[in-house]
């Protein structure tokens, strides 16, 4: 199979061409101009499975892109054309004999990137949803892996540093994980694991049936809702919204500030909602761990947003590594309250505050923001669960609805028990340890053997310039040495090697 032909080299090109447009706010590169909004949607999703979920990921810069391409890029979730008839069948006879189905529904009911959802009955008459995978796109992803990273190769000189390092943390987090979501076996395993992990939250999730599942198909129970933006159909049958909502984030909040194991890929498809007010979850193709020091730095933002204290909101933040370390606090803290006013503004309906928002975020274009990969997930699902709110609850946001909802499960995600007794005793038993710890620190201390640990930011920094110190000394002492060569090789060039020479000193001096 032929997986590039020159002319989807070309659309690939021209993708990632309105990318670096975009995001430079430029009209032109080379003569070339950037797709339209709509173009760049339907581009996209012609190039197929792999660019649909780069493109998902971007979505979440909002200080990369503007509203209308926002607007375009956030439609792209489980409305894509479905496999041919012949590629139905190879998936489907690789997958299944015979006897694993009493009717199979060859008509798919939902198609995303990766595969399509079928309706089938098992020889109980049990109704079951069956996950088929897109025929070859294990293929197709690596290869578009190895094309995207080709051209972000060639455009990466033309980005700043910190947008450099923000897209090159997108490429290499989106790579890892469509790796693992074309695997419908890793599906599995993520499904049997999140059900056991929370196993004891309010949100219903679908059994699988292993036993007739495999890297192409997984079989889980056919779970009955309303899509989450089936606005019709959710007002009609009297569903209390805000409670919806209010579950949700909780439930987010616990994973991603409690356990540290989250669905990061919360969007209407793959979210249903029953007439008893119930959140069933499917789709587990995409799960995350978050690592301990992550969560610690979220639970700072929140605590910092709540008391509305920004510089330590932004020291939070580069603890996060969405701001470098070396961005000035005092100017991106005016930014943060000037945004926080904005969004906790009840006289602002939600068009004027985007486009407030934006006025703002355009005058820190050229502050240090960044986008490490750990932070790309779960600022995707923020935008996502806000998105949800703002269907059904007018003048949702983040700051006036989630962010109470946040703070009251700080207690909990800092390991506070629910009863006063059962903190106090945790308390008391890890006095010993405490005691312990003081008296190893003051033996280093007095030994002097005591380490201090910086942070992955701080550690860039510094890499940074050290790096750029050394380019300019090392430019400095090439010229010297150019100078002697010079002489020895003809004293004729004398002046010229004394102004080399005095050049590289000047800027050794004056650095």
């Amino acid at each position: 199979m032929k997986l590039y032909s020159v002319s989807r080299v070309y659309k690939v090109f021209k993708f990632l061409l309105t990318i670096y447009l975009v995001i430079k706010k430029r009209d032109t590169f080379l003569g070339l101009k950037p797709l339209k909004p709509k173009e760049l949607k339907h581009t996209i999703i012609t190039l197929g499975a792999s660019f649909i979920k780069l493109a998902q990921v971007l979505a979440t810069r909002a200080d990369f892109f503007s509203e209308e391409y926002l607007d375009e890029l956030k439609q792209l979730h489980d409305k894509l054309p479905s496999m041919n008839k012949q590629e139905f069948k190879t998936v489907y006879n690789r997958a299944f004999n015979k006897t694993s189905f009493k009717s199979f529904d060859e008509t798919p009911i939902a198609s995303a990137s990766i595969g399509q959802v079928h309706i089938a009955y098992l020889e109980n008459d049990v109704k079951v949803a069956v996950k088929l995978r897109r025929e070859g796109i294990k293929q197709r992803v690596l290869a578009d892996i190895k094309i995207i990273n080709f051209f972000n190769f060639i455009f990466k000189p033309l980005f700043s540093y910190y947008t450099k390092n923000s897209i090159e943390a997108v490429i290499k987090e989106f790579s890892s994980m469509i790796k693992e979501e074309v695997s419908l076996s890793n599906e599995l395993q993520n499904l049997k694991k999140f059900s056991k992990t929370y196993e004891d939250s309010k949100i219903k999730f679908p059994i699988p049936y292993e036993e007739i599942s495999s890297d192409d198909a997984l079989v889980m129970s056919f779970e009955e809702g309303f899509r989450f933006d089936d606005k019709k159909s959710i007002l009609e049958n009297n569903i209390d919204f805000k409670e919806i909502i209010s579950t949700l984030v909780n439930f987010y909040t616990e994973q991603m500030l409690i356990k540290g194991y989250f669905h990061a890929d919360p969007h209407p498809g793959n979210l249903l909602i029953t007439k008893d007010n119930e959140i069933i979850l499917l789709d587990f193709g995409m799960v995350k761990t978050v690592p301990n020091n992550t969560r610690i730095a979220i639970i700072e933002l929140i605590k910092a947003a709540n008391e509305q204290d920004y510089e330590s909101y932004i020291n939070a933040s580069k603890k996060l590594g969405t701001v470098a370390y070396e961005a000035p606090t005092s100017q991106l803290a005016e930014f943060t309250s000037k945004m926080f006013d904005i969004f906790s503004n009840n006289n602002l309906n939600s068009e004027s505050m985007q486009k407030l928002a934006f006025e703002v975020l355009e005058s820190t274009r050229d502050l240090p923001f960044k986008l490490p990969s750990d932070a790309i997930y779960i600022l995707r699902v923020s935008a996502i669960i806000e998105g949800l709110g703002t269907t059904y609850i007018e003048n949702f946001n983040g700051i006036k609805d989630i962010l109470p909802i946040l703070k009251d499960n700080l207690p909990k995600a800092l390991g506070s028990k629910d009863s006063l007794v059962e903190t106090v005793i945790d308390e008391l038993k890890d006095i010993p340890f405490i005691i312990k710890n003081f008296k190893s620190t003051m033996k280093k201390a007095s030994e002097g053997e005591l380490k201090v640990e910086i942070s992955d930011n701080q550690l860039e920094y510094l890499r940074k310039e050290v790096t750029k110190t050394f380019r300019s000394y090392f430019l400095s002492f090439s010229l010297m040495l150019g100078s002697l060569l010079l002489l020895l090789i003809n004293k004729s060039y004398e002046e010229i090697a004394i102004v080399l020479f005095i050049f590289a000193i000047t800027r050794i001096i004056y650095k």
